[in-house]
């Protein structure tokens, strides 16, 4: 039920958003650092989340998007002028940081590891 997506720049994710259905299901972003031949993140905190968020996901009986956003290498992600810290749309402070597509809610850092935290935001919209 749950539908992933791999955006590996901010291009695709600009590209992406301005193609997401309004009336579809949610949409989550998560916003990690690029990765390794061997699949590893260069960011240690998104080393740590991945394996939380990916066995809740697995779990989830719910219809939604989940898009995997590749901030890039470390040194383009700790550039003050860093699309994904600039944007409006995201303006990231940390990562991983997973946000609810047009809502206000979001998980940053180590709260990303939190199975109750992600139970909250994947639930559904009253």
């Amino acid at each position: 039920m749950v539908t992933f997506v791999n955006l590996k720049d901010f291009e695709e994710f600009s590209n992406y958003t301005a193609s997401i259905d309004p009336k579809g299901p949610p949409v989550l972003m998560y916003f990690s650092g690029s990765k390794n031949a061997e699949g590893r993140s260069w960011c240690p905190d998104c080393v740590e989340a991945e394996p939380v968020v990916k066995a809740f996901l697995d779990e989830l009986k719910r219809n939604v998007i989940f898009a995997y956003v590749d901030v890039g290498d470390r040194d383009y992600w700790k550039d003050k002028a860093c699309p994904f810290r600039t944007d409006s749309r995201t303006k990231l402070l940390v990562i991983p940081t997973i946000i609810k597509w047009k809502g206000v809610q979001r998980l940053e850092g180590s709260q990303c590891t939190k199975r109750d935290l992600l139970q909250m935001l994947f639930e559904e919209d009253d």
